[in-house]
């Protein structure tokens, strides 16, 4: 398919995504997977303002190039974390998200997985993280659509964001 032929999403009023996935892939957080959290995670302006609320930013954040993240951290056990013993700072023992799980609330670079963002000719494009498909064991094992559902994974605000790209990583 060409770009022009990609399927249009109104994810809210006035704010279209290019799909560039498979329509019929549906996505469910499963149980132990904790796959995502092994990654540094981007935080966009709004939720580093949110993160503040919950958190000591002094030591739930990192700067790298010009851009601000919830670092990893090395993990004093073997499950939930990835090779090197790293996940992410708020990843707790029992594998569950200290922000999810305490507060109900996730950075926008968290409701993203395991879709990747770019911005590309003024126009929001989304596929999946292709490593997604080797690790996340969520990927096609529900019935929850992920096309008819983008607005559980993508916030409002990608729209308002000079650059809503999800590819920078720490």
């Amino acid at each position: 398919m060409s770009g022009d032929d990609l399927p249009r999403v109104e994810v809210y009023p006035g704010c279209e995504a290019v799909v560039e996935f498979d329509p019929a892939l549906t996505f469910e957080c499963v149980e132990d997977c904790t796959w995502c959290c092994r990654h540094g995670v981007l935080l966009y302006d709004k939720d580093f303002l949110e993160l503040a609320e919950r958190a000591d930013l002094s030591e739930a954040t990192t700067r790298f190039r010009g851009e601000d993240f919830v670092p990893r951290e090395e993990k004093d056990r073997e499950s939930h974390v990835a090779d090197d013993g790293a996940a992410c700072y708020f990843l707790r023992d029992d594998g569950l998200c200290r922000l999810h799980a305490e507060h109900d609330w996730k950075p926008a670079r968290c409701s993203v997985f395991p879709l990747e963002v770019v911005l590309e000719d003024g126009e929001i494009r989304v596929s999946t993280r292709e490593k997604a498909w080797d690790h996340c064991e969520g990927m096609n094992v529900s019935e929850r659509r992920v096309v008819d559902n983008l607005d559980a994974f993508l916030p409002e605000y990608l729209w308002e964001l000079e650059n809503p790209d999800t590819k920078r990583e720490l």
